[in-house]
């Protein structure tokens, strides 16, 4: 299977790139936030790869990270959500956002991407609520592996509307905290996303104390 690829960037279309590598060219399909964080025709430019494999068909899907990856994968075990779906999601909230939304039961979110009806934007919060704590704690490792060269590559090319790289990892540690203490690990993600919607930027420390707070019994 192809993981990732490094090339040149050959040319950019509505929904693909073409990625010279090595003088072999590949069509790698790509969401609109992760085509509007590529450099320039001619730029080197790196993604991490799923294979989609059918009968008549085999297509490259290319992300920027592999937390988003990972969440590619979650989103198309769902019924109902190929590919095309996924990207279009992803699109339109972004790997930290689909995990927000996921979360805090949020599927008017999810609603909002192109193509998405309501009764498949509930069956995503439904189906992968209990599974979205796992995921969010891999982005803590996952941009550990990835290192400062990865939130280089994302700060100097990404529009400034995304949320800051480094806010996955905080996410992913503060809900690490929150299970050890004791905290069950959907109610702990919950926790986490709306601190981290509300504050975006907030390092580990100040989402757990937020998280925290939104936990403590209602009087």
């Amino acid at each position: 299977m192809i993981g990732k690829l490094t090339g040149r960037v050959d040319y950019r279309a509505a929904d693909h790139v073409l990625l010279d590598v090595n003088g072999v060219g590949y069509t790698v399909h790509c969401s609109e936030r992760t085509l509007a964080a590529l450099p320039h025709a001619g730029e080197m430019a790196a993604l991490y790869t799923e294979l989609l494999v059918r009968e008549d068909l085999l297509q490259l899907f290319g992300f920027l990270t592999l937390y988003e990856r990972e969440w590619h994968r979650l989103l198309i075990s769902v019924q109902g959500i190929g590919a095309k779906a996924s990207m279009a999601i992803l699109g339109t909230l972004g790997a930290e956002g689909i995990a927000r939304a996921i979360a805090i039961g949020d599927w008017g979110a999810v609603k909002a991407a192109p193509g998405v009806g309501p009764k498949i934007a509930q069956r995503v919060v439904n189906e992968l609520k209990d599974k979205a704590p796992a995921t969010m704690a891999l982005g803590g490792t996952v941009h550990e592996a990835l290192g400062d060269a990865t939130v280089q590559v994302i700060e100097t090319t990404a529009p400034a509307t995304p949320r800051p790289v480094s806010s996955a990892s905080a996410q992913a540690e503060a809900l690490s905290a929150l299970q050890n203490l004791g905290y069950a690990p959907s109610e702990a993600a919950s926790a986490v996303a709306t601190a981290a919607g509300e504050a975006p930027e907030a390092e580990t420390s100040a989402l757990i104390r937020a998280a925290l707070r939104l936990l403590a019994p209602k009087e």
